[in-house]
């Protein structure tokens, strides 16, 4: 009984942050700071174990993407909502989940986790499988280097206590295979086909690995064979299908391919690629990446960049130079110095630029010839001004903001849940 005060507190607590409409990861922080094992004693009983999901970029995306496959395989899962990745954040999610004895009632956890967090979460879940898509350049302010979050990520596979799955195409990722194989331990990967990867500009944008030579050819538990627009084609041993996307781009295909390689590892014979299809088919974008929102009955397509890599993939991703578009960059971007490395010849304009930052952002497009409308640094002003733009014809208006600006675009447009939220 030891947990049941610290989970009806953290339930209050929870109930309480909802209604003033904040503090998501709070109640969590609550309960870990009154019973600190609460995430080892939620989950150390599962019959089926703990999957990890980690990377620079697009672990919500994946981690949905494979719960989505494994229910309709017809497995019993507990997942964190997306953003939900650090401790608090974990404990949080787990609140609206567990039995009064602290206990995750599904037969399966999969979790995304912070690659920052990773090492703690790690040694804390005990995960029996782990699934790492990218290292990418991301919060150098945080990370200082991609060699900083090799370790990290290196510290979460080897903690799977049974399957560890990478990205081949990611060559830091192929490095950390090869070393983890080197230890003994058997690794799986998933992989973008060559031609694939070659018709996108930047590739999937990993980070450059320095110092290792040309890797050996390793099979691949699936592969991304073909990309059209939001349709993938991905081949699982003998299968081939088509596989329906959330949202256009390389790296969507790139995490749908690892989300059915790690289904495949969980499954064994019971995974059919048929059947992954079909749920893809159904899935839902995960809160901001990739979403249409609406505005007085007016689609808005919200284009989130999380750092260089995740802006430059968005933009190759592009299936026409944007009508109207709106662009927002505030302080959750601290040095916005990255984007002068970034690729804009995809844009032709932008209508509206908000945000702190958007002084360093217009600066930035008047080197790269790209005009702006208007600089409104005001966040509230600027998104009136843009939706007061006549309907663009036969095109849909597009929203390219940072993380944060996000939050803040989805709230003035009336969609008041917050991420993490289940």
């Amino acid at each position: 009984m030891r947990y049941f005060f610290p989970i009806l507190l953290g339930r209050l607590v929870r109930v309480l942050a909802r209604l003033r409409g904040g503090g998501s990861a709070f109640p969590g922080l609550v309960v870990l700071k009154l019973a600190p094992k609460f995430l080892e004693h939620a989950v150390e009983k599962l019959p089926l174990g703990v999957v990890v999901v980690s990377g620079s970029n697009g672990k919500s995306t994946t981690t949905n993407m494979l719960v989505a496959v494994l229910r309709a395989h017809g497995v019993s899962l507990f997942t964190n909502p997306s953003g939900g990745n650090i401790p608090q954040g974990v404990a949080s999610s787990l609140l609206a989940s567990v039995s009064p004895t602290g206990r995750i009632r599904e037969d399966l956890a999969v979790l995304e986790v912070d690659e920052g967090y990773g090492p703690e979460l790690a040694k804390r879940l005990r995960p029996t499988s782990v699934l790492l898509i990218n290292i990418q350049i991301d919060q150098l302010n945080r990370y200082h280097e991609p060699d900083r979050v090799y370790v990290m990520l290196r510290t979460v596979a080897q903690a799977a206590s049974r399957d560890i799955v990478l990205n081949a195409s990611d060559e830091n990722l192929r490095a950390m295979g090869d070393e983890l194989a080197s230890a003994g331990r058997s690794v799986d990967y998933y992989s973008v086909a060559d031609g694939v990867l070659a018709e996108s500009p930047h590739g999937l944008a990993s980070a450059t690995r320095v110092g290792d030579g040309d890797f050996a050819k390793v099979e691949s538990l699936a592969t991304v064979v073909g990309l059209t627009g939001a349709t993938a084609v991905i081949s699982a041993g003998a299968e081939t299908e088509q596989i329906q996307l959330p949202a256009r781009g390389v790296h969507y295909a790139a995490d749908a391919a690892g989300a059915i390689a790690m289904a495949r590892t969980l499954l064994g014979t019971r995974f059919s690629l048929a059947t992954a299809s079909d749920a893809f088919a159904a899935l839902e974008t995960v809160y901001g990446r990739g979403e249409t929102l609406e505005a007085d009955g007016e689609p808005i397509e919200v284009i989130m960049m999380k750092n260089p890599p995740s802006l430059q993939l968005n933009l190759n991703a592009l299936d026409r130079v944007p009508a109207q578009l709106f662009m927002a960059v505030d302080e959750g971007t601290p040095d916005p110095s990255w984007i002068y490395d970034t690729d804009f010849s995809l844009i032709d304009h932008v209508d509206v630029l908000t945000g702190t930052k958007a002084w360093h952002i217009a600066t930035r497009l008047a080197y790269a010839g790209i005009p702006v409308g208007k600089v409104i640094p005001d966040v509230k002003s600027a998104l009136r001004e843009f939706l007061a733009l006549p309907a663009p014809e036969g095109d849909t208006k597009v929203a390219l903001v940072n993380y944060e600006l996000m939050m803040e675009l989805r709230k003035l447009l009336g969609y008041l849940e917050l991420e993490g939220e289940s």
